[in-house]
């Protein structure tokens, strides 16, 4: 009888591995996702979730796809969700990430507009208490200063998990609260030169307060919401010496009009985040709790300053009672739900029993934050000094929760020096190309529209998000 057909496995082996290019047997293989329900087909290339701890006690959830192509040299890209206090699952699975969550809230269907065609994507559930990510201790009480540190402690010990990535150029991205999360992680990785950052991007990003609301009153006025009666009222008991406060304006008539304003933008039934979508779910009653429902009106980003819209909603929160989920207005979260809370999702997915109840966003974490900022333009300024990062902001221009115009006018009091005056940029379409919004160029920072985009820009026009991402990461110009 012959030699076993396996008895030269291990020498196979020992070649396979000697073959392979330095530290591509290092992701974790426990990590790797063999099969995702759902899915008609498995995908070529390969992902992972896991858990990245950043401390003795907390864990954060995170969800790695390889770049379909060329993983090895392609970017890396981390991307957050905002809130603060929502899922960055959100964007894998309605925005840019492989594969779109259906209706149906079991299938799966490939996205043609993935970002992973052209990056490693990192999709990290942050912070704890946030979707899949938990603490032992089960304290999520966070502020901006903790999340950047547990972001970066988070980045550092993917790397470790990782190695083979330790070399590739490193991109920070989210969206709007993530306006604050990317730029205070960017100015700790700056400073770790272990990590090869080349830059950051924020969609829609809540990037000043006074600037968001007081540009948030005109985008309202200009859009045809408020009416003139309103408007002169506004302009008569919050503007003087030709310059509007709608921020902090101690005036009483003043914040009477701006709860006027608060009303029509996010309490009447608009989509707050995208002016020309309908409201999922129709027009909404009053503020409610039903059974272990919370439905709010916003997520604490707008008009923060308006006495009687605060008094209100901190009424809401302190109602809790039992157990609360907190849904962004006019938003569906039905089919993520289902789909990542089934038992056989989550085994795929590795997570653990102790691990919570996904839910779009966390009533703990958005309770129980503390906003340490009220502008990010020291860190802007402090990234922009190295001279050495590119910085896209980019921003659906018929969003009201975190509106173009305010981000305009942040980039623009960055004072950087302009290189493109601003113009259109386009996108192919099948009819030849299209104009896709405006771009304006300065020196390593670029301020860019997508026409008819709302709050999360790859889910309205994922063709342009995707020309737009690909444009950023490869240095080319929009």
């Amino acid at each position: 009888m012959g030699p076993s057909r396996w008895s030269s496995l291990p020498l196979l082996l020992l070649l396979f591995f000697l073959s392979r290019p330095p530290g591509t047997s290092a992701a974790p293989q426990e990590d790797e996702i063999q099969c995702l329900p759902g899915l008609a087909k498995q995908p070529a290339f390969r992902q992972f979730s896991g858990y990245l701890r950043v401390s003795g006690t907390k864990r954060l959830h995170y969800w790695f796809v390889e770049a379909q192509r060329d993983p090895q040299s392609s970017p890396l890209v981390l991307w957050l969700n905002g809130g603060p206090g929502c899922s960055s699952l959100d964007g894998f699975l309605t925005e840019h990430g492989p594969f779109l969550i259906q209706p149906d809230g079991s299938t799966l269907e490939y996205n043609p507009y993935s970002w992973n065609l052209v990056a490693n994507m990192l999709y990290l559930e942050s912070p704890a208490g946030v979707g899949f990510s938990y603490s032992d201790d089960k304290a999520y009480g966070t502020n901006d200063t903790e999340v950047a540190d547990d972001n970066f402690l988070a980045l550092r010990e993917f790397f470790r998990l990782f190695p083979e990535y330790g070399s590739n150029e490193l991109f920070l991205t989210g969206e709007s609260y993530a306006g604050v999360y990317i730029p205070t992680l960017a100015t700790r990785v700056m400073q770790d030169p272990s990590m090869n950052l080349q830059g950051l991007a924020v969609g829609n990003g809540l990037s000043c307060y006074e600037q968001n609301d007081n540009s948030l009153v005109y985008f309202a006025y200009y859009h045809g919401l408020l009416g003139n009666r309103l408007w002169e009222a506004l302009q008569a008991s919050c503007c003087s010496g030709g310059r509007c406060n709608f921020y902090d304006n101690p005036n009483l008539n003043c914040t009477l009009r701006l709860q006027e304003v608060f009303h029509i933008v996010g309490d009447s039934g608009l989509n707050i985040y995208n002016l020309y979508a309908p409201c999922a779910g129709g027009v909404p009653g009053q503020i409610r709790f039903e059974k272990d429902v919370a439905v709010t009106h916003d997520l604490g980003n707008i008009f923060n300053r308006v006495p009687l819209k605060r008094a209100r909603q901190q009424a809401l929160l302190l109602r809790s009672g039992g157990p609360v989920r907190l849904d962004p207005p006019c938003t569906n979260t039905t089919a993520p739900s289902t789909y990542l809370n089934d038992p056989y999702v989550r085994k795929a997915l590795h997570i653990p029993a102790e691990a919570p109840r996904w839910l779009l966003c966390s009533f703990e974490v958005s309770r129980g934050y503390k906003r340490l900022y009220s502008t990010m333009k020291d860190e802007y300024l402090k990234l922009l000094s190295a001279q050495r990062y590119r910085i896209l902001v980019y921003n659906g221009d018929v969003d009201m929760a975190c509106n173009f115009m305010g981000d305009e006018w942040f980039v623009d009091s960055l004072n950087q020096k302009v290189q493109v005056l601003r113009r259109p940029w386009l996108v192919a379409d099948g009819t030849g190309e299209q104009v896709a919004g405006f771009v304006k160029e300065f020196a390593n920072v670029a301020f860019l529209t997508i026409k008819g985009a709302g709050h999360m820009v790859p889910t309205d026009k994922p063709q342009a998000a995707l020309a737009m991402f690909s444009r950023f990461l490869n240095r080319e110009p929009y």
